[in-house]
C-alpha cells in the first residue's frame, strides 16, 4: 500500500505541474461564469429597437401607445413596491418612484393597475377604490411622474427595470421611405395597420430585415390584439365580464404527494429541483470523461517513454495501477470541487451582480445534501469503473492513434446515458429508467438523474451493490491485462489475446500469436 501511495503522490505532483490541469481548473469557472453572465449582459446591453407605424385605422397605434405607457408604469410601480418591501436599493430609484414606493407597497394588484393608469393616462375614475391617503398621494405625484416619464431615456428606465417596453422599444415618426430606412438600419422595423383591424387582418404587415428577433413584433401584436378584442366585444355588445368568463380556461391546480402520502402545493423550487439532477449528470459525465482521459493519456505516455518499465523495477504492476488510479482521482476531485464551488457561487451572485435578481435561490438546490452525496458516491464508483477500463486500454497500446479504435465501444457506453437523460428525467421511476439503473456502466449517470424521483432505498442498495460487483470484476480483469500489456511493445494485441491474458493465472505470461 505504501508503494501505491508513493505512485499516487507522484501522479498528483505530475498533474499539478502540467498546464492542462490548471487550464482545466480555470477554464470551467470561466465557461460557467460566461454562460450565466453573458445572456444577462447581452440582454441588458441590447440596443433600443426603433420602429415606425403607418396607421390607416386612425386609432389603433395611438391606443397601443397609451396602453403601453400604462403597462410600463405598472411595471415600474411593481419594482418600487418590491424594493420598498425588501428595503433594498431604494436610493437608486428616481425621486418620484421613491416617493410612490411606500404607497405602492400597500396596494393590491387591482389598485396597482388603476394607479398606473392614473399616473400614465390621467384616468382617475378607478381611484375611488383607494383610501383617501393613497389616492391623494397618487394624484399629487401625477404631474411629477408625467414630467419624468416624458423626458426619461430608455437607459434611465432600464436602470429601474428591464421589463417596461419603453426600455426596449422606441417609436419614431413614420417619415420618408420606410423600406430604405429599414435597409439602411435607420429603423429596426416598421408596421402597417389596415383600415379596419376590427374586421380582419387586411393590410397588417411587419417589415424588418431581422428575421430572428421577433420580440418587437410579438409585443406589438399582443398589445393590438387586446385592443381589437375589446372593440369587437363592444361592437357585439358583450360585456367584458361575460367575455372573460367565456374565454376563461379550465385549469387544474397542480399538487404533489410526499413519500409519506401527504399532499402539498407545487412551487417553482419544486419544479427546479425536479430538473436539477440534469445539471449534476452533465457535471458527472464531464468529470468522469475528462479525468479518465487524463489517466489514459498518462498510461500511454509512460509506456511509450519506458518510464513504466523503470517504475516496475521497484513496484508491482498492481501497485502501479492502483497508485495511478488513486493519484488521478485525487487531482480529479480537486478539479471537481473547484467546478462545483464555481457553479454554486455563479448561480448565487452573478445574476445579482448584473442587476437581474432571481426569485428562486438556485444555489440552495445545487447545495442540496442529497444531490451532493449522490454526486460524490456516483463519481467515485463511475470513475473507478471507467478508469479500470481505460487504464487497461492504455496498457495494451503504444500511441493515441492505436487507442482510438479500442475507445469506440467505451465512448458509446458513455454517450448512451446522455441520450437517455431527458426521457429519464421526465419519468425517473418508469420502467426504462429502472432497467437502465441495473446496467453497471450506466448506473452512476442514471441513478444521479433519478435523484429527484427519488428511487426507493432498495433500488439504491441493489444498484449500488451490482455496480460494486461489476467494479470489482472490472478492476480484477484490468489488473490482469495491465500486468502483461504495460511491458509489451509492438503491434497491439487482438481481443482474443486480451481474453487469454485474463484467463492466464497470475505468475504466468502467455505467448503472443504472430
Amino acid at each position: 500500500m505504501r508503494k501505491a501511495l508513493l505512485i499516487a503522490q507522484r501522479e498528483i505532483m505530475a498533474q499539478l505541474r502540467t498546464k492542462g490541469f490548471w487550464i482545466g481548473i480555470l477554464l470551467f469557472p470561466v465557461i460557467i461564469t460566461l454562460s450565466i453572465a453573458a445572456p444577462v449582459f447581452i440582454e441588458r446591453s441590447k440596443g433600443v429597437r426603433t420602429y415606425a407605424v403607418r396607421d390607416s385605422s386612425g386609432w389603433l397605434a395611438a391606443a397601443v401607445e397609451r396602453e403601453a405607457a400604462a403597462s410600463d408604469t405598472r411595471r415600474l410601480l411593481l419594482e418600487a413596491q418590491r424594493r420598498e418591501m425588501q428595503k433594498k436599493d431604494l436610493e437608486t430609484l428616481p425621486p418620484v418612484l421613491r416617493t410612490l414606493a411606500p404607497v405602492a407597497a400597500k396596494l393590491p394588484p387591482s389598485q396597482l393597475d388603476s394607479s398606473a393608469r392614473a399616473l400614465a393616462l390621467g384616468d382617475t375614475t378607478a381611484l375611488v377604490a383607494l383610501s383617501a391617503d393613497n389616492r391623494a398621494a397618487i394624484l399629487g405625484a401625477r404631474a411629477e411622474y408625467k414630467a419624468w416619464w416624458d423626458t426619461a431615456s430608455a437607459r434611465t428606465i432600464r436602470s429601474v427595470s428591464s421589463g417596461p417596453s419603453r426600455a426596449k422599444y422606441a417609436r419614431v415618426p413614420a417619415t420618408g421611405d420606410l423600406n430604405k430606412r429599414v435597409a439602411d438600419e435607420d429603423l429596426f422595423a416598421y408596421l402597417e395597420i389596415g383600415k379596419d383591424p376590427v374586421k380582419d387582418n387586411s393590410g397588417m404587415t411587419f417589415v424588418s430585415r431581422n428575421l430572428t428577433d421577433e420580440d418587437l413584433k410579438d409585443w406589438y401584436e399582443n398589445q393590438a390584439t387586446e385592443l381589437v378584442r375589446k372593440r369587437r366585444l363592444e361592437q357585439e355588445r358583450i360585456s367584458p365580464k361575460t367575455a372573460a368568463w367565456l374565454g376563461s380556461e379550465t385549469q387544474f391546480t397542480q399538487r404533489t404527494v410526499s413519500q409519506r402520502g401527504e399532499q402539498s402545493a407545487v412551487g417553482t423550487k419544486d419544479r427546479l429541483r425536479q430538473n436539477a439532477p440534469i445539471v449534476f449528470v452533465y457535471i458527472l459525465w464531464i468529470s468522469i470523461f475528462t479525468i479518465t482521459q487524463q489517466l489514459l493519456l498518462s498510461t500511454i505516455e509512460e509506456k511509450s517513454t519506458r518510464i513504466s518499465e523503470v517504475l516496475l523495477s521497484s513496484v508491482s504492476a498492481v501497485q502501479l495501477m492502483t497508485g495511478k488510479i488513486t493519484g488521478i482521482a485525487t487531482t480529479g476531485m480537486l478539479m471537481i470541487l473547484t467546478w462545483v464551488m464555481t457553479a454554486f457561487l455563479a448561480v448565487k451572485y452573478i445574476p445579482r451582480f448584473f442587476g437581474a435578481p432571481a426569485s428562486t435561490d438556485f444555489s440552495g438546490i445545487l447545495s442540496d445534501p442529497a444531490f451532493i452525496a449522490s454526486f460524490i458516491i456516483y463519481f467515485l464508483l463511475g470513475y473507478l469503473l471507467y478508469s479500470a477500463i481505460l487504464i487497461g486500454i492504455g496498457s495494451v497500446v503504444n500511441t493515441i492513434q492505436e487507442a482510438q479504435s479500442l475507445m469506440t465501444p467505451v465512448m458509446m457506453l458513455l454517450m448512451l446515458p446522455l441520450f437517455a437523460m431527458i426521457p429519464i428525467s421526465r419519468d425517473p421511476n418508469g420502467t426504462f429508467a429502472k432497467v437502465m439503473s441495473y446496467i453497471p456502466p450506466f448506473t452512476p449517470f442514471v441513478m444521479m438523474n433519478r435523484a429527484a424521483g427519488p428511487p426507493t432505498m432498495m433500488e439504491y442498495v441493489a444498484t449500488t451493490l451490482l455496480l460494486v460487483v461489476a467494479l470489482v470484476g472490472t478492476l480484477w480483469a484490468s489488473a490482469k491485462i495491465f500486468r502483461i500489456g504495460i511491458l509489451m511493445t509492438g503491434k497491439p494485441p487482438k481481443a482474443t489475446e486480451i481474453l487469454q491474458w485474463i484467463r492466464t493465472p497470475v505468475g504466468m505470461t502467455p505467448g503472443r500469436r504472430e
